[in-house]
C-alpha cells in the first residue's frame, strides 16, 4: 500500500514539474519518448554516414553536416534520458522521489530537469546553426558571439519557452532557404526531400509556440515525427543507390549542400 501511494505521489509531482516547462499531456507521456527515440536513431545514422564519407574525401561540408546532425542527436538523447528518469521508476528516480517526498519540495528533480532540457535546447540550436553554417565562412569571433546568443536562448527558455522555438524556427528558416537555392541548381531529389523535412520541422516550432494548450504539444511532436521519417527515407535512398557509378544525387555529398547540376544523358 505504501509503495503504491509512493509511486502515485511521485508520478503526480513529476507531471506537475514537467508541465512547468514542457506541457506534455498526461495521455501523451511515453509517446513523446518513442518519437524522440526514432528521431535519435535517424540523426545518429545521418551522423555516421556523414563522417564515413568525410573520411573518404575530407569534405568540410560533410564534416559540418555530420557535426550538426550529431549535436541534434545528442540533444534528443539528453531529452530521452531526462524523461525516462522523470516519468518512470528507473535509475536514480526512486532516490530522487524519496528525497522529494521526505522534504516536500521539488528542488532536486527541478535541477535535474532544468539541466537535462537545457542541454536538449542548447545542443539542438547549436546543431541547427552548424548545418546552416555549411555554405558559409565565419571568423572565430562570429562563432563565439553566435554561440553566446544560442546559450542565452537555451538558458532563458526555462522561463520563456517560446524563445527556444522562435530561435529554432528562424535558423531552420534560413536552412530551408539555402536548400531551396541549392535545389534550384541541382534538382536532386534528396536535396528537395531534406528541404521539405526542414520545412516541416520549422512548422513544428511554430505550433510549439502555442503548446501551453496540451493538444498542440502532441501535434507538434507528431509533425516532428513526419520530418524525421522523411530524413529516414533520404537515408534509405542513399544506402540503396549511393554506391552506383552515377547516383545522380543519391549520395550524402549531394544531400549536404552540393550545388552541382544533374548531368544529362
Amino acid at each position: 500500500m505504501y509503495e503504491r501511494s509512493f509511486h502515485k505521489l511521485f508520478k503526480e509531482k513529476l507531471i506537475l514539474s514537467n508541465m512547468k516547462i514542457v506541457p506534455t499531456p498526461e495521455w501523451f507521456i511515453g509517446k513523446d519518448i518513442l518519437i524522440e527515440f526514432f528521431s535519435f536513431f535517424v540523426l545518429a545514422i545521418f551522423f555516421i554516414l556523414a563522417f564515413k564519407n568525410y573520411k573518404l574525401n575530407k569534405s568540410r561540408r560533410l564534416f559540418h553536416l555530420g557535426a550538426g546532425f550529431g549535436l541534434v542527436a545528442l540533444a534528443q538523447l539528453a531529452s530521452i534520458i531526462t524523461k525516462l528518469v522523470l516519468y518512470y521508476d528507473i535509475g536514480p528516480s526512486q532516490e530522487i522521489g524519496q528525497a522529494i517526498i521526505s522534504s516536500g519540495a521539488l528542488s532536486s528533480v527541478d535541477i535535474f530537469y532544468y539541466i537535462g532540457f537545457f542541454l536538449h535546447r542548447f545542443l539542438t540550436l547549436a546543431g541547427f546553426f552548424i548545418i546552416y553554417k555549411i555554405p558559409r565562412e565565419k571568423s572565430g569571433a562570429d562563432y563565439i558571439l553566435i554561440m553566446y546568443f544560442i546559450f542565452l536562448s537555451a538558458l532563458l527558455s526555462n522561463e520563456f519557452y517560446y524563445l527556444f522555438h522562435l530561435t529554432a524556427f528562424f535558423i531552420l528558416g534560413f536552412i530551408v532557404k539555402d536548400y531551396y537555392q541549392i535545389y534550384k541548381k541541382n534538382k536532386f531529389e534528396n536535396t528537395k526531400n531534406i528541404m521539405i523535412a526542414f520545412s516541416i520541422l520549422a512548422l513544428a516550432q511554430i505550433i510549439y509556440l502555442v503548446s501551453k494548450i496540451p493538444v498542440f504539444f502532441a501535434v507538434a511532436n507528431t509533425i516532428e515525427l513526419i520530418s524525421y521519417a522523411i530524413l529516414l527515407a533520404v537515408i534509405v535512398r542513399i544506402l540503396k543507390n549511393g554506391k552506383k557509378k552515377k547516383p545522380y544525387g543519391d549520395n550524402l555529398g549531394h544531400a549536404g549542400s552540393n550545388s552541382r547540376k544533374r548531368k544529362r544523358h
